[in-house]
């Protein structure tokens, strides 16, 4: 009885978990798939999977300035909502041609999707 239960148990969580909607990027993120994948690589960016809690300038097999590769930053929240602002400001000299997102919300979205994608 204890098996059959355990069973019908993992069975409806698998439901539920497939059931799950992925999480859609926001309308913002357009702007940054334009150079940077979400997985894996083949971007004129460096990949950003796994870019929450990674030092910045640190994605292997990219090629960053030299400015980037010196920020003492590990991305967070803060340190990403920064960047995305206002990228030239947070790391001077990095070489991402991109002026940032002025909208505070819209930074909010896509630092909250740049979390989900692991």
């Amino acid at each position: 009885m204890r098996t059959l239960l355990l069973a019908a148990c993992a069975a409806a969580f698998m439901n539920l978990a497939q059931a799950q909607p992925a999480v859609q990027p926001p309308k913002t993120w357009t702007t940054c798939a334009a150079c940077h994948a979400a997985q894996g690589a083949g971007a004129i960016g460096p990949p950003l999977v796994g870019v929450v809690g990674r030092k910045a300038g640190s994605s292997p097999g990219f090629g960053y300035s030299r400015a980037m590769k010196n920020a003492q930053i590990t991305w967070d929240d803060k340190s990403l909502a920064a960047f995305l602002s206002d990228p030239q400001q947070a790391v001077p000299g990095n070489r991402m041609p991109f002026g940032g997102v002025p909208d505070p919300g819209e930074v909010a979205e896509l630092v909250r999707y740049l979390k989900t994608l692991r």
